[in-house]
C-alpha cells in the first residue's frame, strides 16, 4: 500500500526556480548580443551571438514545457531529454559568452 503524497508548495517553488533560470539566460544572451556589438560586429562574434539566441531558445522551449507541466498538482518527472537539453543549452551559452570575450 502507498501513501498519497503531499507535494505541498514543491511545485510552486520548482515552477519559480525555472521562471529565475530562465531570467538568468536570457540576461546572458542579452549581455552577449551587446559584447558583440561593443566589441565590433565581427562575423565571428555574429556568428556567436546568433548561436546564443539558438542556445537561448533551446532552453526556452525546455523551460516553458517544465513550467507548463508543473501547473498540477501531481506533476510529471522530467524526463531525462529535457535534462540533457536544458544542460547543454546552459553550458552552449556558457561557451558562446566566453567565445566573445576573445
Amino acid at each position: 500500500m502507498t501513501a498519497d503524497r503531499d507535494p505541498g508548495l514543491q511545485p510552486e517553488r520548482t515552477r519559480l526556480a525555472w521562471r529565475r533560470t530562465t531570467l538568468t539566460a536570457t540576461v546572458v544572451a542579452l549581455l552577449a548580443g551587446r559584447q558583440a556589438l561593443h566589441s565590433g560586429a565581427t562575423p565571428a562574434a555574429l556568428v556567436a551571438v546568433a548561436l546564443s539566441a539558438l542556445a537561448w531558445l533551446g532552453f526556452l522551449l525546455v523551460a516553458h514545457r517544465r513550467v507548463s507541466v508543473l501547473g498540477v498538482a501531481r506533476p510529471e518527472q522530467f524526463a531525462p531529454r529535457g535534462a540533457l537539453t536544458a544542460a547543454l543549452c546552459t553550458v552552449a551559452l556558457a561557451v558562446f559568452a566566453a567565445a566573445m570575450l576573445f
